[in-house]
């Protein structure tokens, strides 16, 4: 797994980390099993993440993304692409892996400005997200919901502030009773768009996917929905 080198902090000036938490490859997307097997649910968990990384590290606000997993497919994978791959120590869910690896990212560097980030947003533009940390960036703690109102798809830190993540479920209201502000910034499908269900997979094909998900889409087997479009727009 790569180690977080520590550097001299900047503060928030110095650009976001983000925190992408992925499961297991074999234990993911299961509420897509009415469409996909186990390989092929597994096959489109990585390409999901790969391309939520590589929008992210693109995102010109961003200054690393840590990825805590403890699958070496996909942790290699990641890292390819650029991220920091550390191991989910705690093993205990989601929320406890995204406090190991904001832990991780103020152990370099003690204010940095933190962030958590679905690993499941394929249709992401690093536009998009920029417009998303832009908006954060003005409180202590935020959050963005997901598309159907309910979940939660981004929340932030803002350096020296604390990183409470509540997800999973209606963690909408969780991180709104903590006392999070929900943004509401204009034009930001891709970040709210995390896939779960086959009609969530079938509206990430309508934004246009990012490369490696419409490949692997490409690929399969399915009849469910039209055949997947990469997206020829430029990042934003």
């Amino acid at each position: 797994m790569t180690r977080m080198r520590t550097e001299p902090d900047a503060g928030g000036s110095a650009g976001w980390s983000l925190v992408v938490p992925l499961k297991p490859l074999a234990l993911a997307k299961s509420r897509l099993a009415p469409a996909l097997d186990g390989p092929a649910r597994a096959r489109l968990a990585l390409a999901f993440a790969q391309d939520t990384v590589a929008a992210a590290l693109a995102c010109s606000a961003v200054r690393d993304v840590v990825v805590v997993t403890d699958d070496a497919r996909a942790g290699g994978a990641l890292a390819a692409l650029g991220a920091r791959v550390t191991g989910d120590a705690p093993a205990a869910g989601l929320n406890a892996a995204l406090a190991h690896g904001a832990r991780t990212v103020r152990a370099a560097r003690p204010r940095a400005a933190l962030a958590a980030l679905n690993a499941d947003l394929p249709a992401l533009r690093p536009g998009e997200l920029a417009r998303v940390l832009a908006a954060a960036a003005a409180h202590p703690r935020a959050f963005l919901a997901d598309a159907a109102g309910i979940g939660t798809t981004f929340l932030s830190a803002a350096p020296g502030a604390p990183f409470t993540p509540c997800f999973g479920g209606p963690s909408r209201a969780r991180h709104t009773a903590a006392g999070a502000v929900e943004l509401a910034p204009d034009a930001v499908p891709g970040v709210r768009r995390d896939v779960d269900t086959p009609a969530d997979l079938h509206a990430a094909r309508e934004l246009g996917p990012g490369p490696r998900t419409a490949a692997v889409l490409a690929s399969l087997r399915d009849t469910t929905a039209p055949a997947p479009r990469a997206s020829s727009a430029p990042p934003g």
